[in-house]
């Protein structure tokens, strides 16, 4: 390890190449750990430099990267979080996935900060790490297990027990399904790598998971007591804020979110349903199945939520979280809890994004009813067919009939079916939107229109939106979903689960977050170069786009729906973005970005933020 690197950090990269069967060793550059701190700031470098800007998300030459942070495993709450960061499958652009459990916490055991995944195997396999450094497993007998049966049978084969911590894909990856989440299982909360198809480019690698043996690094912040005692203090903070959290999980959004009238309802075509409907399908009705509450390594929340559902033989599931009960939920008029819960289960164990997977059957169930596809389609493909929402997630996962096409994402789907088709599509750079409403809230507007993932809720985030700010106006909105880009980019680089960031340290880049930064590392960073560091990364992941050909003035875009159809009823009747509101928030965007009329970085914008050789790199 550099001397002059903090020693929070376990000091080193490893890439492991696939192709060869071996592995290699990259020190992290002291400089480096400044400009992008670790998580999604390295992912994205790593990504920029290793992955050609003409390969295709399945080439080998995409690369899968693995990455935690340098407040990992210290006593900064809530930091046993992972980032995969890879070109995506959905997009063709930069991702990053977020993920929890304990998993992130033993790879910084390693003391790699960052484990990136090169090339292709040419049998099934699966990838131990341990502190020495990574073996390529063959193991044709894993394929075609789901998630957690991949994980089982991999810590068994270890013989470490739990102290071995697996990631895998399902079917889905092995499938190519392009949004194939990856599923980590363990003695606490399951993590979920899910949006944008990590599991889908693990599947193209013929890599069945990754699997982490605990090592022996212990990060050393460099004012232990007082990074602790300044975590401490927030604890008072941060479990009145997370209350909610601990009861329901996410689920105990459905019904205030219903009473905003801001949940999308039958492929969005609605954004309210009846109270009776949304309270059959809300973390209140969830709780009645919940068996144990589980959670992240170092974290006080217990957000997540184990469930059993004995009539659909459903045992020790994840609680759907809000995303998913909106996607599969009241995006389908399906408000059978039973159902919904086997539907989810039955996605995490095939290896499934929720959300996407659900858009995506919302959207083609419009397509059916609204005749553009033909009637022997699938008997499955009627809004409210409860039953067939859980035959279509083993459908898709295997592509069978109708998941053949479904398995492609619903913007795939729609240049199949025409013109006509896109106008029922929700989602962005072809990623499907995520449950907070771009009609509803201004914020997520142009958040979503300028976001390096697409349709997600991680980039600009709606918290503030739903208390009041920035969610019918769009005075100084373009303005803050920026800012709102650089703390979601600074929080998964240190990296730190985004509902303890928000409850107890702080919903934008403020004093408490230099303060911990500064307390671990000994630098002494200010405010405005915390925030920096999230600017610098998401710039970095908009020059990868703007070399990849997908993010451009054109591409920042909103669905149809969204800019043509005024919500029709409830609470938020007549809102939506205008295709003028959003050209006029994406001047302003662009002008406080430093970026030119297309929504390229200007060249003063890439050297006032140290990225001109990444620049380079890249185009």
């Amino acid at each position: 390890m550099s001397e002059d690197l903090p020693p929070v950090y376990g000091g080193e990269i490893l890439h492991v190449h696939l192709d060869a069967g071996e592995s290699t060793v990259e020190p992290v550059d002291p400089a480096d750990a400044r400009r992008f701190l670790g998580g999604n700031g390295f992912a994205a470098k790593l990504v920029a430099e290793h992955v050609p800007t003409d390969a295709d998300p399945f080439d080998p030459a995409n690369v899968v990267v693995f990455a935690v942070g340098p407040m990992t495993a210290t006593p900064f709450q809530s930091t046993s979080r992972g980032v995969v960061g890879f070109v995506s499958p959905m997009t063709n652009g930069f991702f990053d996935s977020t993920f929890g459990g304990t998993f992130p916490r033993a790879q910084k055991s390693t003391g790699f900060e960052a484990i990136a995944i090169h090339g292709a195997a040419g049998e099934d396999c699966y990838v131990r790490v341990d502190a020495d450094g990574a073996t390529v497993v063959p193991a044709d007998d894993l394929a075609g297990l789901d998630t957690y049966e991949t994980c089982a049978a991999i810590r068994e084969r270890e013989g470490e027990g739990y102290d071995t911590h697996v990631i895998a894909t399902g079917p889905a990856g092995e499938n190519l399904v392009r949004y194939a989440c990856l599923l980590h299982e363990g003695k606490l909360r399951e993590g979920v790598a899910g949006r944008g198809g990590a599991g889908a480019v693990l599947g193209s690698k013929n890599v069945k998971a990754v699997a982490i043996r605990e090592g022996d690094f212990q990060p050393e912040p460099v004012d232990e007591a007082d990074l602790r005692d300044l975590a401490v203090g927030r604890m008072g903070t941060l479990m009145e804020e997370t209350e909610m959290l601990t009861d329901y999980g996410t689920s105990g959004l459905v019904n205030p979110i219903n009473e905003m009238g801001k949940l999308g309802r039958r492929n969005y075509a609605a954004e309210r349903t009846s109270e009776a409907n949304a309270d059959a399908v809300s973390g209140e009705t969830l709780a009645a199945y919940v068996t144990e509450d589980t959670t992240c390594a170092n974290c006080a929340v217990k957000c997540g939520k184990h469930v059993s559902v004995e009539a659909e033989g459903v045992t020790e599931a994840k609680i759907p979280e809000f995303e998913s009960l909106f996607a599969t939920a009241t995006m389908q008029e399906v408000y059978d809890v039973k159902r919904v819960m086997a539907a989810n289960d039955r996605c995490d164990r095939l290896g499934m994004d929720t959300i996407s997977w659900g858009v995506t059957v919302a959207f083609a169930r419009e397509c059916y009813a609204e005749g553009l596809l033909p009637e022997d389609a699938s008997p499955h493909l009627a809004f409210g067919d409860a039953e067939g929402l859980v035959e279509l997630a083993r459908r898709t996962a295997h592509r069978e009939g109708i998941g053949d096409d479904l398995a492609e994402g619903s913007f795939r789907m729609a240049a199949g079916l025409g013109s006509d088709a896109e106008r029922y599509l929700h989602g962005t750079k072809g990623l499907e939107y995520a449950a907070h409403s771009p009609r509803g809230l201004k914020g997520m507007s142009i958040g979503y229109a300028t976001s390096t993932r697409g349709g997600s809720h991680h980039d600009t985030r709606p918290t503030l939106q739903y208390a009041g700010e920035h969610d019918e106006t769009t005075d100084g909105t373009p303005e803050f979903a920026a800012r709102s880009q650089h703390f979601t980019a600074l929080g998964d680089s240190l990296t730190q689960c985004r509902f303890v960031s928000e409850a107890g340290w702080g919903k934008r880049v403020d004093d408490r977050y230099r303060d911990a930064i500064n307390l671990a590392t000994g630098w002494d960073l200010t405010t405005a170069e915390v925030e920096a560091v999230g600017e610098r990364i998401y710039n970095l992941e908009r020059l990868v786009n703007v070399a990849r050909g997908v993010a451009n003035r054109e591409t920042d875009a909103l669905s149809y729906r969204v800019t043509h159809e005024p919500i029709p009823d409830g609470p938020a009747a007549g809102m939506y973005c205008p295709p003028d509101e959003l050209d006029a928030m994406l001047e302003e965007y662009y002008a406080f970005r430093g970026w030119d009329d297309d929504g390229r970085p200007t060249e003063a914008t890439v050297e006032r933020l140290d990225l001109t050789a990444l620049a380079d790199a890249v185009n």
